[in-house]
Formats: C-alpha cells, structure tokens, sequence
C-alpha cells in the first residue's frame, strides 16, 4: 500500500468531515484533536476570594456558587465561560471591565465562604464591585446592597443581556479584540484616573522587562538605573510596586556586581542578572495582566505602554518634596535617555532635558516642567501622526488638561493661523491640578479597594509616603550611587549606608511590609 493511499483518508477528513463547521471555529481545533481552550472564569476558593477580588482593576465582579457534583451546574458551565471569555484575560474582548469568578461550594474549604454570601441554591449567580465581596457578604433580604442577585442568567446571551442593561453597554458574544470599543472618555471623566493605577504597574514591569530582556545594564547604565529604582522605592504610587523596587535594590550587587565590569567577564555577569531577575516581581505575582485598562487604545498598536509610562512620570513628579525635585528630574532624564528603546523618542526627550539651565528647587517647578515638556511631545507627535494617518481616532494627541476637566487652568485660548493652539496658562491653577489628578485622584483606587494596609486600613498619602522610607539594607554598589545623588531623599539613603556591612547584608521581611 501506498503512503498516499494511507494519507487519502485523513485528506478527505479534511475536506469533507470538517466542511459543516463554520470556518475559525473552536470546533475545527476540538475535531483535529486539539483541547478546549483553558477556562476563562477564575477558580476561586476561601483563600484566595479576598486576596483576588480586592486587587481587581475591574469595575464589577461576577461570582458564581456552585457545586461540582450538580448536573445543572456542568450544563451551565460553558454558557458562563461564553460570557467570561468576553472580559477576563488578556485576550478578552473587553478586559478590566468585569472579573468572572466561580466557587465550588460543593468543596469544605469553601463552607463557611458560601454561607457568608447565602448560598442556598445552584449555580448562583451574584453581582457588584469586586472590593465589597472582598470586604464583606450578601443577605437577599438587605436592602440598598451594593451586591445584587442575578436573576436572570441561565444563557450566555441571557447573561450578557442582564449585564448590558445593569451598565447601559452593548457587549456581544460576537465581539473581539480591539472591536465594538466602550472605552472610557478619559479626557472628560476625570474618575477614570483611579484605574491608571493599575497602567502604572503594568507599564513599570514593562520598563523593567525591556531592560532585562533587552540586556541594557551595563557599567554605565547601572548607576542611572539605581538612582531611578531609589526614587520607585521612595514614591511610586503602587505599594506593590515599591516593595518589589526594594527587593530588586538590596540584591542589585549580588545581581550585576560591580567590581565585574572592568574584567572581561561583564558578559556574563549581565546574562546573571538577566536570568536571577526572573524570581523578582517588581510589581507582585498578578503582574503582568497583560493588558491596558486607562491607557487602553482602540488599536492594538496605539498608547498603551508609552501612557502607562507617562502617568507613571507624573504620579512621581507631584509626590516629591521640595528638595528632591531635581536629583529626581536628572534621575528620570537619565533613565529615559539609557533605557527606552524608542531612539527617536529618547533623543527627543534628553534634548528637552539638556536646555534646562537652572536647578529645579521647588516640586511645582519639576512637576511644571515634565507637564509642560509631556504637551510639547503631543503637539510634535499629533503633526506627524495627522500626515500619516497612524494616530488613535478615538484618542488624538491634544494640549493637556483640556477645558473641561481644569477651566481654571485656561486663562485664554486663541488658535494660530497654522490650526494649532495658543494657550495662556494658569500656573498655579495646572500644579494644583497636577497634584489633584495624579495624586490623590490616582491613588483613590487603593482607598477603594482596601489596599492601603493591612486589613484594608487607610492612611493618608503622606503616612503611606513615610512608610515607603522603612529602613532596608543596600549593597555596597547600589550605596555608592545612591551617595552620588546626595541625601535628597533623606532617611531612605541615610539609612541605607549606616547599614552597610562588608558587602553582605541581612534583612527581615517585616522591614519590607509597609514599604
């Protein structure tokens, strides 16, 4: 027998048993052999619901209680996976909107988790923001609970309807990536700016995962890097992420040594802190989500993490005491000028940084700057992408804040003959805004989701400030440049070298856990 005539069989498979499903279904990966693909809901139990919930980026939440024994329950299973694989993970439709879950009740562990939110029949659908089931449970007869039943969801498209009404949206089971967009309006609700928190996670593992993956330490790249990971340490707006900047500090030595460079052996010593640097989560085990939220474009290939970047920037900027403002400034100039890996970009900004002539001495004047310098950007960019058309039409490049989210910030507007605008600005009125918007705006989402402290206590930002300056240890070379850039930042670095000892130092995880 032929190979040919073994092989005739599988073609005519192809071409004739195949032909009744619909071209790109699942089903024609499911008849080829291939599995179902991984479930889009997440599997939740009593200890791990709290943690998940309270540190969505999502709007809402979506939790189902069911148990794995109940016929019910499994035929239901894949008209909630329809409608979960429309919001959850990275390649969702719609991410951050809405946080799918389930929990087996039928399992001992999740009891008493069950009985807290009244389970009495299966599956169970119940709906609200994900901080308040983190936070607390649902009785059917409560009145004004921000946690409602859903009562109608035993399709997907049942379901997806309840949700279309609940929020005035039009999702469809049809919809994908990047298609059929309800993006928030940035520009005018300036509420949404609690959800960039999440952006500016994503785009600080982003950063650091193009300067590792990309091997950009070198000897005289390491000492910007230190200087930009003590201001992270000191002000980043996420806990998360300072406590991982810290981390990543106190072994920067063990990691990329610096009495290594001048030998032959720097190779090497990069390819180790390449690799060592995969057990680092800078920004704890959720990140990377994978996606935007905030900064989310309406094409795949627009914003994103260049926006992420940017709030980043400013949330720094406006946090800073007087007396940092400029070893801060040269610490972010030096960080964009040797780690992002937009050429032109870079050029253009460390240009903008070299015609500073005067030190920056107070937090507006910096924070004044790096707004002023983030509007003459979108004026440049907003030139080029009108002529070739590569701009988000949903997310133009405009001067910043417009009109409506800051009036007092606009003393006159006048258009020039050439189509672009003249703006008088309000100074005070900008900084003040500035501080509002990056600021306390910014961080709200902590507040919101209980994740000011332990046990969801808030404190102020400037308490939340203090305690981001606990005392660590710092290696030998991570001291050394941190020294360079003087005791601007007061006790983080003082206490950072009194610490010192012969190059090996020891630490306690409770000197990290307000950081």
């Amino acid at each position: 027998m032929s190979p040919f005539s073994i092989f005739l069989p599988f073609l005519l498979y192809l071409s004739f048993g195949v032909s009744s499903v619909p071209i790109g279904s699942r089903s024609i990966l499911r008849a080829l052999g291939d599995p179902d693909p991984p479930d889009a809901a997440i599997d939740l139990n009593t200890t791990s619901f709290d943690e998940v919930l309270r540190d969505s980026p999502a709007s809402f939440a979506i939790v189902e209680y069911f148990a794995h024994w109940c016929p019910a329950c499994r035929n239901y299973k894949p008209q909630y996976e329809k409608v979960a694989r429309i919001f959850n993970g990275a390649d969702a439709a719609h991410p951050g909107i809405i946080i799918m879950a389930r929990v087996d009740c039928a399992l001992k562990i999740n009891i008493k988790l069950c009985d807290r939110f009244s389970v009495g029949h299966y599956p169970m659908l119940l709906w609200g923001p994900p901080a308040k089931f983190a936070s607390g449970g649902w009785e059917p007869k409560k009145e004004k609970s921000e946690i409602l039943a859903i009562d109608d969801g035993r399709t997907s498209e049942r379901l997806l309807e309840w949700i279309n009404k609940k929020m005035g949206s039009s999702y469809s089971l049809d919809d994908e990536k990047y298609e059929n967009e309800n993006l928030p309006l940035n520009a005018s609700d300036p509420g949404q700016i609690a959800r960039a928190l999440y952006d500016v996670e994503e785009a600080t593992w982003s950063a650091f995962d193009i300067i590792f993956e990309h091997k950009m330490i070198k000897s005289e790249t390491r000492d910007p890097l230190i200087r930009f990971l003590q201001l992270l340490v000191a002000h980043h707006p996420s806990r998360r992420c300072r406590k991982g900047s810290a981390e990543i500090l106190l072994n920067f030595d063990d990691l990329w040594p610096s009495d290594l460079w001048p030998v032959n052996i720097e190779k090497n010593a990069t390819y180790h802190g390449n690799d060592a640097f995969k057990g680092f989560q800078i920004c704890g085990k959720e990140i990377p989500r994978g996606y935007w939220i905030f900064c989310r474009g309406s094409k795949n290939e627009t914003r994103g993490y260049s926006c992420g970047l940017w709030v980043l920037l400013h949330s720094l900027s406006v946090r800073l005491e007087d007396g940092e403002s400029h070893i801060a400034f040269t610490a972010i100039c030096d960080f964009i000028h040797n780690f992002f890996i937009c050429q032109e970009c870079r050029r253009h900004f460390y240009e903008m940084c070299s015609t500073v002539s005067y030190p920056f001495n107070k937090t507006s004047q910096f924070a004044l700057w790096l707004w002023d310098t983030h509007n003459k950007v979108n004026e440049r960019l907003k030139k080029e992408e009108e002529s070739l058309g590569t701009g988000d039409p949903k997310f133009p490049k405009m001067l910043w804040p417009p009109k409506q989210l800051c009036p007092s910030c606009y003393r006159s507007l006048k258009k020039k003959s050439d189509g672009t605008s003249q703006v008088e600005w309000n100074l005070d009125a900008v900084f003040k805004f500035l501080v509002g918007y990056y600021g306390n705006m910014l961080v709200s989402s902590y507040k919101d989701n209980g994740l000011l402290g332990v046990g969801g206590n808030e404190r102020s930002l400037v308490d939340d400030m203090a305690t981001s300056t606990s005392a660590v240890a710092v290696p030998v070379g991570a001291a050394l440049g941190i020294a360079l850039a003087s005791c601007a930042f007061g006790a983080l670095a003082c206490v950072w070298r009194s610490q010192q000892k012969n190059r090996k130092y020891f630490y306690q995880l409770h000197s990290l856990k307000n950081i």
